[in-house]
């Protein structure tokens, strides 16, 4: 009977069909075996097309919001990725789906932890299974960074090839879940003695319900969202998602691979990035970038592989004189006779990879000052240039005990 369907219609207007019986009441087991034996399996780009379709044709967000986890119960096991396209390690989808996995991971201990509060008997103690429970929902509130690169990236670009209606209630299953995890996290943080029967009871009615939202949500991105926008989204789309996202961050996992299109032109390429300077752990523009280089404590001066002064930070209070008459300058050339031999043989030892930080600390009006060499060197270990940093540490050398209260200096 399934190979009767096999016109893309025809599959919409009865999955179509199948849902709107899901919500009239008709059970999802009922509906997914009526649907496998009519079907077989649903490519997953139709889903999305039917609820876009069913969305347009006056069936209300909020009903779809309501019942879209019994969607996804009927349709487990029954969706079709034949010709699904991959994504490469670095890509956007990638990092989604290492994300998951990370995230799944969290849940899968969370289950067991589960298992171990319901099989507590009334006089044993609670204290380090709360404890571990309340560490892994800990990691797991690091899915709001998820589900804002979703939101704020990757939602608008599937609004621009008109996929409004999923994205939506997509998002309002994120705003379900956020609220589920502040329950949770609030149920966690204030029970500081709680009994046996109170930990099943809290487990059951707010934990359980807020890790099984992620869980579901994993299974809807990695088998209808993910798949369906690696097909819809084109890959200067993607590129700039992929240079956003550090904007936002990244959930239990650190994407150390960078990613470019194959197909994408290096003008095509330029013209994605912003009036922002792009670093791997996030992004500044000019000024932001000055002001953070002059506010740190600490004198910065940057001498180039050449030997010449690129740049120095312009603090409030320098430690060292500088003015820019010495940029471009061979550094041999800033320092009097009497030490140049010293900055020599720092240099070479840090050309010649024998060495990578050298540190000296003297006393110069009253004041301590210590005073750094760092040799600055590319992924492949190239020698770049070298960073010096000095430093006023003689109100850190007086300090004593701890100041944990809010307190200005004078």
């Amino acid at each position: 009977m399934s190979e009767m369907i096999n016109n893309a219609e025809k599959r919409k207007e009865l999955l179509k069909h199948m849902i709107l019986q899901l919500h009239e009441g008709k059970a999802p087991q009922e509906v997914k075996t009526q649907l496998v034996r009519l079907m077989g399996k649903v490519p997953y780009a139709e889903i999305v097309e039917v609820e876009q379709e069913l969305i347009s044709e006056g069936l209300p967000q909020e009903e779809v919001l309501k019942l879209c986890d019994v969607h996804t119960e009927a349709l487990k096991g029954a969706i079709d990725h034949t010709g699904a396209k991959g994504a490469s390690v670095g890509h956007p989808v990638h990092t989604f789906k290492m994300e998951n996995r990370a995230l799944a991971w969290e849940i899968e201990t969370l289950n067991k932890l589960y298992k171990a509060v319901s099989e507590l008997k009334g006089d044993n103690d609670i204290k380090q299974i709360w404890f571990d429970l309340k560490s892994h929902f800990s990691a797991l509130m690091d899915v709001e960074k998820h589900y804002q690169r979703k939101e704020n990236l990757l939602f608008p670009f599937l609004e621009k090839h008109d996929i409004t209606g999923p994205p939506s209630v997509m998002w309002g299953k994120h705003d379900q879940t956020r609220e589920l995890l502040k329950a949770a996290m609030d149920a966690l943080s204030q029970a500081e003695s709680i009994s046996v029967d109170e930990a099943k009871t809290v487990t059951e009615l707010v934990l359980q319900p807020a890790s099984t939202s992620i869980e579901e949500m994993i299974y809807k991105e990695n088998e209808i969202l993910l798949p369906m926008c690696l097909d819809k989204l084109t890959e200067t789309e993607w590129y700039q998602i992929y240079k956003q996202s550090v904007e936002i961050g990244f959930c239990l996992y650190d994407p150390q691979a960078e990613w470019h299109p194959k197909g994408l032109k290096q003008e095509e390429a330029k013209s994605v990035d912003s009036d922002r300077i792009q670093l791997p752990s996030g992004n500044f523009n000019a000024v932001e970038l000055q002001a953070v280089l002059n506010t740190i404590p600490f004198d910065l001066t940057f001498v180039d592989k050449d030997d010449k002064v690129r740049f120095f930070s312009q603090g409030n209070e320098r430690i060292f004189a500088r003015n820019r008459a010495i940029l471009g300058r061979r550094v041999q050339h800033c320092h009097p006779p009497s030490s140049v031999h010293i900055v020599e043989k720092i240099l070479a030892d840090f050309k010649g990879k024998e060495q990578d930080q050298c540190a000296f600390w003297i006393n110069m009006r009253d004041r301590f000052i210590h005073i750094e060499y760092f040799a600055m060197r590319d992924d492949n270990g190239e020698y770049l240039g070298t960073l010096e940093v000095s430093q006023d540490l003689t109100e850190k050398r007086r300090l004593e005990g701890e100041r944990r209260l809010l307190s200005y200096d004078e």
